[in-house]
């Protein structure tokens, strides 16, 4: 068997150690942070408040249920998954606020009572988007993106139109809906995949079912329990986690990787899985001559935003608030502009508040509430101190005039997060936040490629390839790239045999 290392520790890391590992290879990850989980990490603050330090929304959990069923495990053996209904509220103008029900029968209802006659079709939406779900999230997401040859499968084909790959994701909205409050809800999940809903392909109306069909959940404790279950297999299966472990070189022989260098000292492997910032790799860890793409290529790249977040702890809890909450007074277009097209500072910012709290006693002290402030923001943007404060009194005048009562004078912990943070903890190219932007031009074999095409044992994973951003993508992507791996090490085996 293989002695692989696995580079970082974030959900693509730590999904393909557990696939490698319960094959029977001996797996290292590296991390450069002295706890696991990438952006998923998080924290504790001395005076009792317990904070997720990225990923908040726990959608998709068929694919949770999926990875861990593949270790012998069902969710519940490991984290308590909680429903959330409302499962979120948007703020609209004037304070008008549209709280989005789980259950489906009363979400017709809504639409209705905003657009007549629009649940049915809300109906006919869901019914396609199931389907996208369905094939996408069973079939195309797996597929490694390495050649066309993956697309050839005849049923595939005939499906493809149905998926809407090459169709516009916001006339596809049109298409059902025309009150500009419907039209807001249903754009607003593709805002984090990367790309203005006119440049999104429709096939990610498939986010639309995920998130009102299948529920917003939550994990009790945070999304720090489900990185700890993930840990707790790859442990069981024999993974050796090494923290405060920066990789500073990907060594190369004969073009096959022949190990890394880590904190100075040099250590021998039979191959890499490269879970890091794909750019960083590429830069910082391998010579020129030897990576996939140059400089110009990523700087070419449609990232996925950045985002400017606050951790804030209040000294007392709040009635008017949900456990997510949109904030949508201000023009989605524009704000989206303010990334893709012209990258600045927004003049009116969109963001979303987390009060986990609302639901989870364990990550504030009692009677004390934990807020999460999020501002999607392009990418490779300065952000000073003043800079953050602005929009930080932007958020909390805005959430104060919508809750009706005072906030900021309650804050007894505070702490932001923003572009140079991202840089600095995880290598991300520009301080993304997500990672790749699921645009048409950068859709499954228009990805940065899983497999170094010049280091035959090295490949990669993580929100930077296939099948793009998100928490389940990056499971997936996990699990990808180690199936690639464990390919090329037996077809490696078959070779030495023969």
């Amino acid at each position: 068997m293989a002695k692989i290392a696995v580079i970082g520790s974030g959900f693509s890391g730590l999904s393909a150690a557990a696939y490698l590992s319960s094959e029977g290879h001996e797996v290292h990850i590296y991390e450069k942070n002295s706890s696991g989980g990438g952006r998923a990490r998080q924290f504790e603050t001395s005076n009792g408040y317990t904070f997720d330090m990225g990923p908040s929304w726990y959608w998709m959990p068929d694919v949770f249920e999926k990875f861990f069923g593949d270790f012998g495990y069902s969710v519940k053996d490991l984290y308590d998954l909680k429903l959330l209904d409302p499962a979120f509220e948007i703020i609209f103008d004037k304070k008008e606020t549209l709280p989005v029900p789980d259950d489906f029968s009363k979400l017709c209802e809504l639409f209705d009572s905003i657009e007549e006659g629009s649940s049915k079709k809300l109906m006919a939406f869901m019914k396609e988007a199931k389907f996208k779900y369905d094939k996408g999230m069973k079939d195309l997401v797996y597929m490694p993106g390495l050649s066309l040859t993956e697309f050839a499968d005849v049923d595939f084909i005939k499906g493809a139109f149905r998926l809407q790959v090459f169709s516009s994701f916001s006339k596809h909205i049109r298409k059902y809906f025309s009150n500009p409050k419907l039209i807001a809800l249903m754009e607003f999940p593709v805002l984090f995949l990367g790309a203005m809903p006119q440049d999104t392909p429709a096939l990610y109306s498939l986010m639309n079912y995920a998130g009102l069909t299948l529920g917003t959940w939550y994990p009790m404790g945070g999304f720090g329990k489900v990185i700890e279950a993930m840990m707790k297999v790859g442990k069981e299966k024999g993974v050796q986690f090494h923290f405060n472990a920066a990789v500073e070189e990907i060594l190369v022989q004969n073009r096959k990787a022949s190990g890394i260098k880590v904190n100075g000292t040099e250590l021998k492997f039979d191959a890499v899985v490269a879970a890091a910032d794909y750019h960083h790799v590429e830069k910082e860890l391998l010579p020129a001559s030897l990576r996939n793409y140059s400089e110009s290529y990523w700087d070419s790249r449609t990232l996925a935003p950045s985002c400017l977040i606050y951790y804030l702890g209040l000294s007392k809890k709040l009635k008017n608030i949900r456990h997510h909450t949109l904030f949508f007074e201000e023009e989605l277009f524009q704000h989206s502009e303010e990334i893709y097209k012209h990258p600045k500072w927004p003049e009116k910012p969109l963001f979303y508040v987390c009060c986990p709290s609302q639901n989870d006693n364990s990550v504030a002290p009692e009677g004390h509430e934990n807020l999460f402030l999020l501002m999607p923001l392009a990418p490779g943007l300065e952000d000073g101190e003043e800079l953050r404060e602005k929009y930080y009194k932007i958020m909390m005048q805005r959430l104060e005039d919508q809750v009706g009562e005072e906030i900021e004078q309650f804050v007894d912990y505070k702490r932001s997060y923003c572009v140079s943070d991202f840089i600095a903890d995880y290598h991300s190219y520009k301080g993304n936040a997500y990672g790749l932007a699921n645009t048409l031009r950068q859709t499954a074999v228009l990805k940065p490629k899983i497999r170094n095409k010049k280091v035959r044992n090295l490949f990669y994973a993580g929100q930077l390839t296939v099948p793009g951003p998100g928490v389940p993508p990056s499971l997936i992507s996990g699990k990808i790239a180690a199936e690639q791996l464990m390919k090329y090490l037996k077809n490696q085996k078959n070779e030495v045999t023969v």
